[in-house]
């Protein structure tokens, strides 16, 4: 068993999937636009990524991948929307209406706790990760929360980590392992950080990357028998 576990929380404790469909939705309703369509948020799903993709590779900023992805959104669904940042931010609260845990996530971090120091770090907004580790009830398992916004720099970048080693101590890094479902955000943060790294891949996806992976799972009940 690892001292240290870092769990990334969207796409990995949490189904971020079905809380964008139902937050997206609940905007919709409340800005009082057109029916939102599963194809419709499927589509503002791979735009959403390719933003972050680039705020990960260092090209723009979390605000303009905030904004400018709803601008391009309803620009191509031919929507007519003049309050892009009230969306945003209505939506930031919405993520965290809804819990939808992976894999029973609640459970395994309750059985490991005590066992080894468990910390959530997210690249997520302030606002929708505080509501939604409250609203799980994930908050009060963690040793600490480790939030981008707070930090002021995404993973995978270096400084994030280090800003997380500062805060708890330094570890061997054979001790410390980080689980998440991205390649280039989590697992390339683990790389950069030299320690152990976890890909939660219960879609089977290919590694189309040169990203080191130690561990690869379908299920996060596999993290522990590590």
């Amino acid at each position: 068993m690892f001292k240290v576990i870092l769990w990334d929380v969207d796409g990995t404790l949490l189904n971020f999937d079905k809380a964008e469909k139902y937050a997206l939705r609940q905007c919709f309703a409340k800005f009082n636009l057109k029916e939102c369509t599963d194809a419709m948020i499927s589509r503002y799903a791979e735009i959403n990524k390719r933003y972050w993709k680039r705020l990960e590779a260092g090209e723009i900023t979390k605000e303009q991948v905030l904004l400018e992805r709803f601008s391009e959104f309803f620009q191509k669904e031919h929507i007519r929307c003049d309050k892009i940042k009230e969306f945003n931010d209505e939506y930031q609260v919405r993520l965290g209406d809804k819990i939808f845990f992976n894999d029973d996530s609640k459970s395994l971090l309750e059985r490991l706790k005590g066992k080894a120091k468990q910390y959530a770090v997210t690249n997520g907004t302030y606002v929708a990760q505080k509501r939604k580790l409250e609203n799980s009830g994930l908050d009060v398992l963690f040793d600490g929360i480790f939030i981008s916004d707070q930090i002021g720099y995404e993973k995978p970048d270096i400084r994030f980590f280090d800003h997380i080693w500062k805060q708890t101590g330094v570890y061997e890094k054979d001790d410390v392992l980080i689980v998440g479902d991205s390649l280039t955000s989590d697992m390339q943060g683990g790389n950069n950080a030299g320690i152990r790294c976890c890909w939660y891949n219960p879609e089977d996806k290919e590694n189309n990357t040169n990203v080191k992976i130690d561990y690869l799972i379908h299920d996060l009940n596999e993290v522990e028998f590590l």
